[in-house]
C-alpha cells in the first residue's frame, strides 16, 4: 500500500520503460521516506527527465558531475526491490 503523501510521486516513477519502471517504483515505495529532504527534491527534478536519458543514467552510460545526483543513482541502483 502507497502511502496518501507519496502517491504522486508514485504514479511518476511509473514510465513507458518498463525496466526504467522495475527500478523506479520498488525504489519510491520502499525507500523514499528514508531518503533526506534534499534526496527526496532530486528524485523528483529526476523524474522530469526523459525515460530514455534517466536510463541511461541508471545504466551508467551517462553520468553527472553533481554528486547528490551521484548518490542518489547508486542508492536507486543498489536497491533490489520487486514491484
Amino acid at each position: 500500500m502507497i502511502p496518501a503523501d507519496l502517491k504522486h510521486i508514485y504514479w511518476r516513477s511509473r514510465r513507458g520503460l518498463t525496466e526504467l519502471e522495475l527500478k523506479l517504483v520498488p525504489f519510491v515505495r520502499d525507500r523514499f521516506h528514508g531518503l533526506a529532504e534534499d534526496e527526496q527534491a532530486l528524485y523528483e527534478e529526476l523524474l522530469d527527465w526523459e525515460d530514455v536519458d534517466l536510463y541511461d543514467l541508471l545504466q551508467g552510460r551517462i553520468t553527472s558531475d553533481d554528486p547528490l545526483v551521484t548518490g542518489l543513482v547508486e542508492k536507486i541502483i543498489s536497491y533490489d526491490g520487486v514491484l
